[in-house]
């Protein structure tokens, strides 16, 4: 059976069309709209994407929500679900349609797909609208969940972060698939709801993106809440039997549990985009850009550029935020209105897992610093040793990664309470190149958690 496709109902030309209204693609198209361009912005989705909805902010105000329920007897997951709705509208996106409309934007519900370097066509409800840019076409599709291929798994009620979020209960059992961020920040959560958590992460150790003190420190203090960790073992097959999930493990074990979480990752659909028809593989796992961030590099607009996930830089939503300030400059100067800015910098790339304690690192980790070849010193210090952290038995460390013939740090984490807070100066002293003699010549305020770096970057002359 064919699908008939709607009529035809509009051919227009625009200045710019942003196709994908995720975080990025949103701040994009405002920003074009406001400086008075003619600029479509096109999503099927709910416009801002996963972080206002499904993503960090419902997820941060759940985290915040279990750090108070250590201390309460009957810990109400009401309440949670409750402040979830009020923080995402209840999952409606019409004040932000609302404020790119009232900068000028036009906008179009429906399923974009790229035909050529300056072409979009989109299938919405009133029919088949094409529309041709004159200057950029800005791609912020986004990423969708990547549910693996699991025997029993398809077709069953499984959970990705979206129905984790929209929960309305807490459920008695949870079994995470993947021990990445997601999955550790919603395991922590749950679990300090009442929930019985089990993580299953195929690697040999959770958090595997960072520094392995940053691993031992979250598996530590997600045991501490009573999580259940199984490393080195994948889900081999997964049976639903209409009230419960379990979990054939490949070293032979199985996990039962009322709900499954699949946080393994997040994927790219370029197929669905149409990458093809701008000369990219739609098998690719992000498209290509410069550092202007722009897909077809060279000649003159109009031309495609990217931001945001798809972009393959760091799926963050301050990546895709520093991303639009770039590509909105850069789409400007195509439309005679100025000049680009500097290319994109990710060397100094900040992050953060929102678990308690909170573990931030940027740029470089240990082994990614070895293995680009650099002469690397190492220099850490346990939060404990601050006064501070004395006071309160705080949990973390600080790390620095100091290339040592240049001088400057490439990359450092900072685990304890406020975490992310305290890496913003060192975000600042990897992405600047400060000399480390300049930081250790500096007065850190007493007394604080982030005295710790000082006592990191006096370790770094130990051998």
């Amino acid at each position: 059976m064919t699908t008939q496709r709607p009529e035809t109902a509009e051919n227009r030309d625009v200045d710019v069309v942003v196709l994908g209204l995720g975080v990025g693609g949103e701040a994009v198209a405002g920003n074009l709209a406001a400086a008075g361009l003619d600029v479509v912005g096109i999503d099927d989705r709910l416009v801002g994407g996963e972080c206002p909805y499904w993503g960090c902010i419902p997820s941060k105000a759940m985290v915040f929500a279990a750090d108070k329920a250590r201390y309460a007897e009957r810990p109400d997951w009401s309440k949670v679900a409750e402040r979830v709705r009020e923080l995402t509208a209840d999952w409606n996106d019409q004040a932000a349609v609302d404020r790119l409309v009232d900068k000028g934007m036009t906008f179009v519900r429906g399923a974009g797909r790229l035909t050529g370097v300056d072409t979009v066509e989109v299938i919405a409800a009133d029919g088949v609208r094409r529309f041709r840019a004159r200057y950029a076409i800005v791609v912020g599709a986004g990423t969708n969940p990547f549910v693996p291929p699991i025997e029993g798994l398809t077709g069953t009620p499984l959970w990705t972060n979206r129905e984790a979020i929209e929960t309305t209960e807490a459920p008695r059992s949870l079994a995470i698939l993947g021990g990445g961020a997601i999955g550790l920040e919603l395991a922590q959560v749950f679990a300090r709801f009442g929930t019985r958590v089990t993580i299953i992460e195929s690697g040999e150790r959770v958090l595997a993106a960072e520094d392995p003190e940053s691993s031992d420190l979250a598996a530590e203090v997600l045991g501490d809440d009573g999580v259940e960790i199984h490393l080195g073992a994948s889900a081999d097959k997964v049976a639903y039997d209409g009230t419960s999930f379990t979990v054939s493990l490949s070293d032979g074990r199985s996990i039962e549990a009322e709900k499954l979480l699949v946080a393994t990752g997040r994927r790219v659909d370029l197929a669905a985009l149409g990458a093809d028809a701008i000369g990219v593989d739609p098998h690719a796992h992000a498209l290509p850009v410069d550092g202007q961030m722009r897909v077809s590099p060279g000649g003159e607009p109009p031309a495609v550029w990217a931001v945001g996930d798809i972009a393959g830089r760091g799926a963050f939503t301050h990546v895709a935020m520093y991303q639009s300030a770039i590509v909105t400059k850069a789409v400007l100067a195509a439309a005679g209105r100025g000049a680009p800015g500097p290319d994109a910098d990710h060397s100094a790339l900040p992050r953060v897992t929102f678990i308690d304690p909170e573990i931030g690192a940027v740029g470089l980790t240990e082994h990614q610093a070895r293995v680009a070849g650099l002469n690397v010193r190492i220099g850490s210090a346990e939060i404990a040793t601050s006064s501070r952290g004395h006071i309160t038995h705080a949990r973390g460390f600080v790390k620095v990664i100091e290339d040592a013939d240049r001088g400057v740090l490439v990359g450092a984490t900072a685990a304890g309470p406020a975490g992310g807070e305290i890496l913003g100066a060192l975000v600042v002293a990897v992405r600047a190149a400060v000399p480390v003699a300049t930081l250790r010549d500096m007065m850190y305020a007493y007394p604080t958690y982030h005295r710790t770096i000082e006592s990191a970057l006096a370790d770094l002359d130990v051998d």
